[in-house]
């Protein structure tokens, strides 16, 4: 990518700024450069996956695409005359929905012909589409949030939009930005399909690793010794029988004595936090029914939005009422965690139908595993820590680059 110059922020000028462009951006309203129109009605059920004509409906601008949509992945049957068609660059923004930051998003329509729903507002100019999708996204995002009107469902109406103020470079520039914007939204889709990749990999992994205990049948995948030899056959046990278990508790809330102490108190969202946000005091511990569980101990959120979740302690601290602390006697804390990853859904299923219910130590400790010797679940829990390494590293790239992305539409547009 071309390295941009940093330069003093004025008010006819943004803070980065390409070499070789110095002439001021100009104030124009979004009606004096650009012609409004809406979409017609495309519902759920005119989606037909064997149509012939690319369309966009609101729920999919708002879920799927970003500022630039090139490749539509929805088809309608209905004819196209009956239908509003987008043309070459034109920029589409919703026109009603729940929030109104949620509908203050702007995207390019890079191609012709593609059918435009009824809930979206079409802006239609002689300026780079791209460009003008990523400065509606960026500086301007919530003076059209303000635009917006009503309570249950708000609405975004063109006589709005021809009010808000933009600051333009000319053309050429425009299509520098967009095209360096362009490129760096590249990179971040590639880094959501490698992580999505990954992430699909080690499914599929460990659908093989795991077989399902009292299926009988054996993994697919088995590691060997370091000779090469066979480990043993794998047994299946009840985890209460290879481990012990307590839940915990809250101290009573109006004994202040009872908080801001050195204990980090860990309750069911925190099961994998290096940091709580309420601490209690020794006093507090030794008056209610909470328990210190250790690093390294396996945590289950039993009930609430959190339950079937599963972490291994990074801290030493409290629990509360809402966490089970599972305590291995000699086997691998790693594998015995990713087995339960492998079963959440199933648990869930079972137990939390319809995301009403709670799990029980009962339910938990009843749980059968399928074991295989120690060493063999060492060398799957040193495998799958591995990818979930991988996992990390490019999760922790692709935030960098949507930080970076969002700093970018700070400082290039004004």
């Amino acid at each position: 990518m071309e390295i941009v110059a940093k330069l003093e922020v004025t008010k006819h000028a943004p803070i980065i700024r390409f070499r070789g462009f110095k002439d001021p951006w100009v104030d124009k309203k979004l009606g004096q450069i650009a012609t409004f129109s809406k979409g017609k009605g495309i519902s759920k059920l005119d989606i037909d996956p064997e149509g012939k004509l690319p369309c966009i409906r609101y729920a999919e601008l708002y879920t799927v695409y970003g500022e630039v949509i090139k490749d539509v992945v929805s088809h309608t049957s209905i004819n196209g005359e009956e239908l509003t068609l987008s043309k070459e660059d034109d920029v589409i923004i919703p026109a009603s929905g729940e929030t109104a930051i949620d509908i203050a998003r702007a995207a390019c329509v890079v191609d012709a012909g593609v059918a435009l729903g009824g809930d979206l507002n079409i802006i239609r100019s002689k300026m780079d589409g791209t460009f003008l999708a990523y400065c509606l996204n960026g500086v301007q995002r919530i003076a059209i949030a303000r635009f917006a009107q009503g309570s249950s469902v708000v609405h975004l109406y063109p006589s709005q939009l021809k009010l808000l103020k933009l600051h333009l470079p000319t053309l050429p520039e425009q299509q520098k930005i967009a095209g360096f914007l362009s490129a760096v939204d590249a990179r971040i889709q590639q880094l959501t399909r490698k992580k999505a990749l990954l992430e699909q990999y080690k499914k599929g992994v460990m659908q093989q690793l795991f077989p399902s205990a009292g299926s009988g049948q054996a993994p697919e995948i088995r590691f060997t010794r370091a000779d090469g030899g066979a480990f043993p056959e794998w047994e299946e046990k009840r985890l209460g029988s290879i481990s012990k278990s307590f839940s915990g508790g809250t101290p009573r809330t109006g004994t202040t004595e009872y908080y801001n102490g050195t204990i980090p108190f860990i309750r069911s969202a925190e099961i994998n936090a290096v940091r709580t946000e309420l601490h209690i005091s020794e006093e507090g511990l030794s008056n209610c029914s909470a328990k210190m569980v250790q690093k390294g101990d396996l945590l289950f959120a039993m009930y609430g939005a959190t339950a079937g979740e599963i972490g291994i302690s990074r801290i030493e601290g409290a629990i509360n009422q809402a966490i089970l602390c599972i305590r291995l006697k000699k086997d691998d804390v790693f594998y015995v965690y990713s087995y339960f990853l492998f079963m959440k859904e199933r648990i869930l299923s079972t137990y939390l139908q319809g995301g009403q219910g709670n799990l029980s130590g009962g339910i938990v400790n009843d749980t059968m595993i399928p074991l295989p010797s120690l060493e063999e679940q060492q060398k799957i829990a040193g495998f799958l820590g591995a990818l979930d390494a991988r996992v990390q590293a490019v999760g922790e790239q692709l935030a960098g680059a949507q930080r970076w992305k969002k700093g970018l539409l700070q400082q290039m547009f004004v």
